[in-house]
């Protein structure tokens, strides 16, 4: 398991600890990918056991915020923002739909209040589902050192390859940002899985159309003519090394209005984008097949203004009265506790550390927290953390104490 655990009160000292440990500690934020990954063997690129820096408790990193740059709106998005946040955000759900909407598709619950998308970035599989929809709203990444301070790239230049991203030693993902869409623009997105929910992508798609204030011509047969696409932008997932943007479908969808005819030839040209390969979920074959058949009909969802056909006004969140904030640091409960101690069903208890926190209340005689798969599907060690719902085996044993 991880070889130190250390949970910083401010943003400077998160940094300092990360320039100091460099490649031997990992930033968690969820932890959802991270605990997993650690628990199955992963360790630091010169070979050396892997330390958690825990930000979870410090302050104003799970915020949503706007800024006006050059007379657009941008949104910006904290480290620890989670996918039920974004779910829930009405700035979110009105100018970033196709992320809500992917954020939503993300897992259980128990999953959504950790999982951050940061995370989601830093993990950087194509399958992951809030990559494409953030490429298709043009996102940048800014990061972080102690010594050398910021420095912003495009999402598409920071994810360098399959797992692989643009992160120094000793930075932090700082924030994620992307424009605010207009009310010219409309976006979707949409998955396949192997199941209904909490299933890791078989293939996803975003789609961000601006239309023009012009209209196509009414065609024969046709009451009223559909507006012109002023620019496409569409996202692949799963089909290729790092999520990949359809550049031939967007560009044949440039100035045209989305008939059948157009959305037939859009989504064949989306395939040139593609390079699939087989896994356990789907051969390459079966995945090349389907890129069409999403993409057209992610299209017509847009077409027929049903992207947000099956949205909950009112998801199940199982975050109480938290809001999905997790307390920081000058908000820890003052009742005296030893360090190496939590409340478990109101009774102080001392945890082991260096494991999950399922593991430890097992340990403390909590049996009723149970393993039944290891990575977060099956809920059999959902516990309620500081008032939030999540899942214990993904979920180290010093972030209870």
């Amino acid at each position: 398991m991880y070889t130190f655990y250390e949970s910083p009160s401010t943003w400077a000292q998160a940094l300092e600890r990360k320039a100091h440990h460099g490649p031997n500690a990992r930033a968690m934020a969820g932890g959802t990918d991270l605990l997993i990954e650690i628990e199955r063997g992963g360790h630091a690129p010169n070979g050396q056991p892997i330390g958690v820096i825990d930000l979870t408790h410090i302050p104003d990193l799970a915020n949503i915020r706007t800024e006006e740059i050059d007379g657009q709106t941008w949104i910006h998005l904290g480290p620890l923002v989670t996918h039920n946040q974004c779910v829930v955000s009405p700035l979110i759900q009105a100018k970033a739909f196709p992320l809500a909407r992917a954020c939503w598709e993300v897992g259980a619950p128990q999953i959504r209040n950790r999982g951050a998308i940061a995370g989601n970035i830093i993990t950087a599989s194509p399958a992951n589902d809030t990559i494409a929809p953030l490429l298709a709203l043009g996102a940048t990444v800014t990061v972080e050192s102690a010594a050398r301070g910021t420095r912003t790239r495009a999402l598409t230049d920071f994810i360098t390859g399959f797992r692989q991203v643009d992160l120094a030693p000793d930075e932090l993902l700082a924030r994620i940002s992307f424009p605010a869409m207009t009310a010219q623009q409309r976006g979707a997105y949409i998955k396949l899985g192997l199941r209904r929910a909490q299933a890791i992508s078989v293939l996803n798609v975003a789609a961000i159309l601006t239309f023009g204030s012009s209209a196509a011509p009414p065609q024969q047969g046709q009451e009223s003519s559909q507006p012109l696409i002023q620019s496409a932008a569409i996202s692949l997932g799963a089909v290729a090394p790092t999520v990949v943007r359809a550049g031939a479908a967007e560009s044949y969808l440039a100035d045209k209005p989305l008939t059948d005819e157009g959305i037939a030839e859009a989504a064949q040209l989306a395939l040139q984008s593609a390079a699939p390969i087989a896994d356990v979920r789907a051969s390459a074959a079966y995945r090349a097949g389907m890129i069409p058949t999403l993409v057209s009909r992610i299209l017509q969802q847009l077409r027929d203004g049903q992207e947000r056909a099956g949205w909950l006004e009112h998801p199940v969140m199982l975050w109480g009265d938290t809001e999905g904030k997790w307390p920081v640091a000058q908000d820890h409960s003052t009742q005296e506790l030893a360090p190496d101690q939590a409340f478990v069903n109101g009774k102080a208890a001392t945890l082991p550390g260096h494991m999950t926190l399922l593991d430890a209340l097992r340990a403390v005689g909590c049996v009723g927290v149970k393993e039944g798969c290891a990575e977060g599907e099956c809920g059999a060690c959902t516990v309620f953390l500081d008032g939030m719902a999540i899942m214990a085996c993904m979920t180290p044993s010093e972030r209870a104490r």
